[in-house]
């Protein structure tokens, strides 16, 4: 069974272009979440899937300069792009990562992958992102490669929320059989975020990545991500009052 991490980079964002290659401690944002993710024990590969937009060339030239793979696609119709990622690479496991991203927990990857692999027979989706329970940026997405074929030919081509790419999958749950597992009490931390869409969450990113880097271990779980920020209440306040886009697709009841 092929199991494979994709993520969505491209340069263009409206609200920090250029986030996913600007630097932290000598190191563009997109490689310290390459790395965190090489360390699950499950993943046969990780993935850059960009955009053929000649914007995007660097990114395609960072992945070639570090042997990273890369996928491009469409800019626009992101759910194409993510499905023609899995059928050219025959992807029986797809787990689904963001550039915005760079703190996600290859140990919590892990768990889902297993829980999915578990309930195999029962289950096409597996993930926390319905319900905000762990910190926004710790987001984990695992579903059958299948599943998302079978999502791309049920969306209309000129459906605009082909931007978007899960959301094809967890919004039909009489098609789709979906799980979304809460975050358990001591990574309950729904408003500290550790995702970067603005300056100031790139404020957040930085602080970490410094500890980060200055640590002896050079990781932290999420769960000391948790307890540096709960530490450092000035540094993590300096994001909390971002407006946040995706909060329109979760179910915060």
């Amino acid at each position: 069974m092929k199991i494979i991490a994709s993520i969505q980079a491209r340069l263009s964002s409206t609200r920090l272009p250029g986030k996913v290659l600007k630097e932290i401690c000598g190191k563009p944002m997109l490689a310290w979440q390459i790395e965190r993710i090489q360390k699950s024990h499950l993943i046969d590969d990780v993935i850059v899937a960009t955009t053929t937009n000649p914007a995007d060339n660097k990114i395609a030239e960072f992945c070639k300069k570090n042997k990273i793979s890369c996928f491009r696609g469409s800019e626009d119709d992101v759910l194409q792009r993510i499905t023609d990622l899995i059928i050219k690479n025959k992807v029986d496991i797809h787990v689904e990562c963001f550039g915005d991203s760079p703190l996600v927990d290859p140990f919590i990857i892990d768990d889902f992958i297993k829980y999915l692999l578990k309930n195999y027979d029962d289950l096409d989706f597996v993930s926390n992102s319905i319900k905000t329970t762990y910190p926004p940026g710790a987001e984990v997405i695992v579903y059958k490669g299948r599943a998302l074929k079978k999502a791309n030919r049920l969306v209309s081509s000129e459906d605009p929320l082909r931007e978007h790419v899960s959301l094809h999958m967890y919004s039909k749950p009489t098609i789709f059989s979906v799980k979304n597992l809460e975050a358990p009490p001591h990574l309950n931390y729904p408003d500290l975020f550790i995702e970067v869409d603005t300056d100031e969450d790139f404020s957040v990113m930085s602080f970490i990545i410094e500890h980060i880097n200055a640590s002896k271990e050079g990781f932290f779980t999420t769960s000391q991500i948790i307890e540096l920020l709960k530490d450092n209440p000035d540094i993590s306040s300096l994001n909390t009052s971002v407006k946040r886009r995706w909060k329109e697709y979760r179910n915060e009841e």
